[in-house]
């Protein structure tokens, strides 16, 4: 992971310095390179991090990275982990370019793997792209909205992530079938991951969860556990579901839907659902022998989990 980051700012560097100061500003602030890290554990279901397996994590962090840029601005965010975000910084112009910026060298980095690695890349990010259309759009009048909502964000979130796993496998030299459960692996875990947060979001009391808790519930963002709660045909929910279906701009009537969301029993319903994709991620795994690469994996999905307890 060391090696990641050092590679990564070189990856970043232009001959003008002004873009490689914007292309580093996030990756400088920090994350928890999560799909570079699970780009190693999958090698590991092989002979275990070569050369290309570095070239592969470096690939998928910087197609997170360009995605974020444009999300903030989407998003019209001004922080992001914690900095001031790029576009808050300079303009939406130097954000999104940056962000396109990121995703040439990311490509340019795939073409060093070959032409498989070039049409994995290209179909993952087909879908991340969908996802992020899907989102914008939101749920059509004959969707289902919490459908939709899990289909965005295994395009948005989970396909990067099985692409990460993927690749781990590919370049570290594991069987077909390996690679297979990896991937579909990658993907479940990429799910819980982003899940794991709509669930932190609404229960953590601090900002562990690295922004303002209830920050999704106070933009109207539409997550696992307020989905659930909008579904209650129940009476006693009906202030909650009556909160829900406006701006929770009032400070008051924030806190209100706060607090009858967290004694809401869509909490537990997300938990379990989040628990269920690390199980059945983990189920996957049964192909790979025991052994210190299966445990890894499996204590991977466990912390995904524990997230969101």
């Amino acid at each position: 992971m060391v090696e990641v980051e050092e590679a990564l700012l070189g990856h970043v560097e232009s001959e003008a310095p002004f873009v490689t100061k914007a292309a580093r500003h996030l990756m400088e602030a920090g994350g928890k390179r999560f799909r570079p890290l699970l780009c190693f554990l999958g090698a590991e279901t092989g002979s275990g991090a070569t050369p290309e397996v570095l070239t592969a994590a470096c690939v998928v962090e910087l197609t997170h990275l360009a995605s974020l840029y444009h999300d903030d601005v989407m998003d019209e965010a001004a922080l992001r982990r914690g900095a001031e975000s790029a576009n808050a910084r300079w303009d939406n112009l130097v954000a999104i370019l940056t962000g396109d910026f990121l995703f040439a060298k990311s490509s340019e980095l795939t073409a060093d793997l070959g032409p498989e690695a070039v049409r994995i890349q290209a179909q993952t990010f087909s879908r991340l792209v969908e996802g992020q259309i899907l989102e914008t759009l939101g749920p059509g009048a004959e969707d289902d909205p919490l459908e939709h909502y899990l289909r965005v964000v295994a395009g948005k979130t989970g396909s990067l992530i099985a692409t990460s796993a993927r690749y781990g496998a590919m370049f570290g030299g594991a069987t077909p079938e390996v690679v297979d459960a990896l991937t579909e692996y990658g993907e479940r875990i990429g799910v819980a991951f982003q899940l794991a947060d709509d669930i932190l979001d609404i229960a953590s009391e601090s900002e562990e969860s690295g922004k303002t808790p209830g920050t999704d519930l106070r933009e109207g963002v539409p997550t696992l556990p307020t989905l659930y709660a909008m579904r209650s045909t129940d009476p006693a929910d009906a202030r909650l579901v009556e909160l829900l279906k406006q701006p929770l701009t009032d400070d008051a009537l924030h806190a209100e839907a706060l607090g009858l969301l967290r004694a809401h029993p869509a909490m537990d319903e997300a938990r379990a659902y989040v628990a269920g994709e690390a199980a059945a991620a983990k189920e996957l795994l049964s192909v790979l022998p025991e052994g210190s690469a299966r445990d890894a994996l499996e204590a991977f999905a466990d912390v995904v989990t524990d997230r969101s307890s």
